[in-house]
């Protein structure tokens, strides 16, 4: 039974609504605006809504002050490499938990869960040592490895194991009459049904390494191998303080990628978490 709202209803409704978009907008659309601005009125109080003068000079900076292209060049191969090599480790992982019946399976996933429990902090001086010792200290190793076989992994496979959960025995059962085996039946009827669940899975990966930060202050030392979370942090002064312009026009450049993955995935995003049973 569908319910007529009236014209007033709606329209009060709408400005609720945008009064509560106002905290969630603002702060980007100052970023935006500052980082067009000279550095004395970036802070000026109240802040003006519109610059009073454009300064665009800032984002020429950006890329003179720090080789900024190698570092995004950096940040988004490494999301791309960690994005689909989590893709693809939880999604089998995910199967093999939800659908092959083996000895211990819940207790097995229950362990792996764990991981989601342990801070980052807790096991960054161990994975150091074990990175010094293979010799990747200032690559780009350790920022795929970890993330693709750690914590953003485990998340990825419990999402990926609660899509297969759900999907009718019925289908595979038809398959094995048709004769194909196990990786078939995952390769060509589960997979492919589970893209609602491998998008939420992809934004969920490629903005956790996106904004990785952590572990590449760990791992890196030299400019040239920085990500881009490190890289907004250099931009300072002779004297250590920040060219706060600057940072925020360098900040609008690395926010662009965010936008346009959600925007393009928003309906994979919002139709994995409803098949998964996840709510935000």
């Amino acid at each position: 039974m569908k319910t007529d709202l009236s014209p007033r209803f709606q329209v009060g409704l709408y400005g609720v609504m945008c009064v509560l978009l106002i905290p969630f907008v603002f702060p980007t659309w100052w970023m935006v605006t500052s980082s067009v601005k000279p550095i004395s009125d970036v802070f000026a109080f109240p802040p003006d809504l519109w610059p009073r003068q454009f300064d665009f000079s800032t984002y020429r900076q950006v890329f003179e002050l720090q080789p900024f292209t190698q570092q995004y060049w950096n940040s988004a191969y490494i999301a791309a490499i960690v994005t689909v090599g989590t893709m693809v480790i939880s999604s089998m992982a995910g199967y093999a938990f939800a659908r092959i019946r083996f000895p211990f399976s819940n207790a097995i996933f229950m362990v792996v869960l764990l991981g989601l429990l342990i801070p980052s902090e807790v096991t960054i001086v161990p994975l150091f040592q074990i990175f010094l010792k293979w010799g990747m200290i200032n690559t780009h190793w350790p920022l795929i490895l970890v993330p693709i076989f750690g914590a953003p992994s485990v998340f990825a496979t419990f999402v990926m194991r609660q899509f297969f959960i759900a999907l009718p025995g019925e289908l595979e059962e038809a398959a094995r009459v048709d004769g194909l085996g196990r990786f078939k039946i995952f390769w060509l009827i589960a997979l492919p049904l589970a893209k609602p669940a491998l998008g939420a899975v992809a934004i969920f990966t490629f903005l956790h390494s996106w904004n990785l930060y952590l572990e590449p202050i760990v791992f890196l030392s030299s400019s040239s191998m920085f990500t881009l979370p490190q890289a907004l942090t250099q931009f300072t002064d002779a004297y250590g303080g920040a060219m706060w312009n600057i940072q925020l026009a360098a900040a609008t450049m690395t926010a662009i990628p965010v936008l346009l993955v959600f925007i393009v995935a928003q309906k994979q995003f919002v139709e994995g978490l409803a098949h998964t049973g996840l709510k935000g």
